[in-house]
């Protein structure tokens, strides 16, 4: 299937080891069988001229964000750890841009917008002013996890105005409720996301 172009805009979100390697502190069940499709949609992405983005958590040693510091989530994705790199079977170019979120201590979900874990305020990330300077109009979002920050990402696309597609194929889920994230899905088609696969079911 033919998605991308110079327009468009791949959103390869938190392929890092901490969520696609078993070995993570924060490891997404099925999360390194995600690697190989979006390797395959990279190379896609790349050979039509559309852009690539690769975000990454990328959280101090403390922050509210984590359950040591009364947030919700066991120590993951510190800066420059191995649990904070990319998963090492990704493969990407070596231009590739990469969006960093989380760096200030705020809850890193969407590769748009960070939030204060305290105070609720929330920034942008330098993601939408990029790709309204190259002229993007569609975003395709694939990687880690459906519930979490590729709904948030896909979100607030939608919200920004975006075309947005997300791969369901090559994503995974953390469901730390058993189906949250078959309804983090439905609430994605329900807010106007194109729901498709990288490959026929």
């Amino acid at each position: 299937m033919h998605r991308y172009g110079p327009s468009t805009a791949l959103l390869v979100v938190d392929v890092q080891n901490d969520f696609a390697d078993p070995a993570g502190s924060l490891y997404v069940r099925g999360g390194e069988q995600v690697v190989e499709r979006v390797n395959a949609e990279v190379e896609g992405a790349v050979r039509d001229r559309a852009r690539v983005v690769c975000t990454q958590d990328w959280h101090p040693e403390h922050t509210p964000h984590f359950a040591r510091d009364g947030g919700a989530w066991p120590v993951h994705c510190v800066a420059d750890t191995w649990g904070s790199a990319l998963h090492p079977a990704l493969r990407v170019p070596d231009t590739i841009t990469v969006i960093r979120k989380g760096a200030n201590g705020e809850d890193g979900y969407s590769a748009f917008t960070m939030r204060d874990p305290v105070t609720g305020a929330t920034v942008p990330t330098a993601l939408e002013p990029l790709l309204r300077e190259a002229g993007v109009t569609d975003v395709v979002v694939a990687g880690l996890a459906t519930d979490y920050c590729v709904k948030e990402t896909a979100l607030d696309a939608r919200r920004l105005g975006f075309a947005t597609t997300v791969l369901t194929d090559a994503v995974a889920a953390v469901d730390l409720q058993p189906g949250d994230g078959e309804a983090a899905l439905a609430e994605l088609r329900d807010q106007g996301v194109i729901l498709a696969r990288t490959q026929p079911a």
